[in-house]
């Protein structure tokens, strides 16, 4: 159940897998996101921004002008260990300013 199906690479170069047993959990818990896991890789390895959450997690934040369900972030949760990295959830929303709860630490030019 935990089998890696997918990987992307960081802005800081590590590797960050997904795998079967966290994208059930997305889906299940945000059932929008089904059929969109290529804008969690995208938003993984383009982000627009990075935030650093209070326990070292990294947020990347990536918007879409067009979703299914319209004009949106997707926001990604994910860690990295060294040279490994792990996606924790991703999500969609409308609006940044609420989720952002930590520092910017990368920014698109």
């Amino acid at each position: 159940m935990n089998d890696v199906i997918g990987i992307s690479i960081s802005k800081n170069n590590v590797q960050i897998r997904i795998t079967s047993e966290r994208w059930g959990h997305i889906v299940e818990s945000h059932d929008y996101m089904v059929g969109l896991i290529d804008l969690v890789f995208e938003t993984i390895s383009d982000p627009d921004f990075i935030v650093e959450g209070k326990r070292e997690e990294l947020m990347a934040y990536k918007l879409y002008p067009k979703t299914p369900i319209n004009r949106k972030y997707v926001i990604v949760i994910y860690r990295e260990i060294e040279n490994d990295g792990f996606v924790i959830t991703a999500l969609m929303s409308s609006k940044i300013e609420k989720p952002i709860k930590g520092v910017i630490v990368w920014k698109k030019n």
